[in-house]
């Protein structure tokens, strides 16, 4: 079993390295990656330098953002060369940058909030780390106010539905525009590709866009795409059977991860997701 997807607080995981090889161990998986948010600094600690913890294989990964047709989405890179990624970072989320950044993106979504006129208490919103989204301590606080459910509406269903149809969404009220802090599309995989790495569009199906195939199709016209994350826990059963269907289609590579972050996302166990997830070493093809 392998898990491609997985995050720790080098950006806004809960867990440390170290922790997350050791459950990685316990697990028995076989391939890792920890596919950080726009870092790679994770392979410069300890635990992984001198990895005596996890006795699998560990592929070096990252996950960046990026901007392709006014709408934010995630590149993965696999094999990639850490020191070229992290110099590349520092043009876009570099520390200083990133808490510019939260600042903008905490103010623009409060204004929001007050136009529609939802409740929270400031005080009780907790800015997070400079790598981390303010956005989510804000959807907790606006949750605990019953009377904001009829305006939130939809929203309520999850803070995912809330981040990629609202704060991601340009046509949305709660459209916070994080895109414009985004490097484009074809800087990142060109990045990738110049580190050494494969690129692969990360959960397709995350995004909730009307049409994901044909997303992907207008994507792979522009950019030379190596593969998709297949497996992922916000596709079903059925989406990922039609992503598989498409990567073999296209002779595009496969990936697949649970998307691990500890304690922000505690529904979402390493290497099985929500409990439904057995990714088999198989579809490593590309390795």
């Amino acid at each position: 079993m392998v898990d491609l997807h997985m995050h720790s607080v080098y950006s806004d995981g809960s867990k440390t390295v170290e922790e997350i090889l050791k459950m990685c161990e316990e697990k028995k998986l076989e391939y890792i990656s920890i596919t950080d948010h726009n870092t790679a600094k994770q392979y410069e600690d300890e635990a992984l330098i001198n990895n005596n913890i996890f006795s699998g294989k560990v592929i070096k990964g990252v996950e960046l953002n990026a901007v392709f047709k006014d709408k934010n989405i995630e590149i993965l890179g696999y094999n990639i060369n850490p020191d070229i990624i992290n110099e590349w970072c520092e043009k876009y989320y570099s520390e200083e940058k990133l808490e510019e950044q939260q600042e903008i993106c905490c103010k623009r979504l409060l204004d929001i909030c007050d136009k529609q006129g939802l409740i929270y208490d400031e005080s009780k919103i907790v800015k997070p780390k400079a790598t981390g989204y303010v956005e989510i301590s804000i959807y907790n606080e606006l949750m605990k106010h019953k009377e904001n459910y009829e305006i939130l509406g939809e929203f309520t269903e999850s803070l995912s539905v809330f981040f990629r149809k609202g704060l991601a969404n340009p046509e949305s009220v709660y459209f916070v525009n994080r895109i414009e802090f985004r490097p484009k599309y074809k800087e990142v995989i060109d990045i990738i590709h110049k580190s050494g790495g494969k690129a692969f569009l990360a959960h397709p199906f995350e995004y909730k866009f009307e049409d994901t195939i044909g997303f992907i199709d207008d994507l792979r016209k522009e950019v030379e795409l190596d593969g998709i994350e297949c497996f992922h826990p916000s596709a079903n059963q059925k989406e990922r059977k039609a992503l598989v269907q498409y990567a073999k289609k296209n002779k595009l590579y496969m990936s697949g991860g649970s998307d691990y972050h500890g304690d922000s996302k505690p529904d979402i166990k390493i290497g099985i997701g929500r409990g439904d997830l057995n990714i088999s070493k198989e579809i490593l093809e590309w390795l």
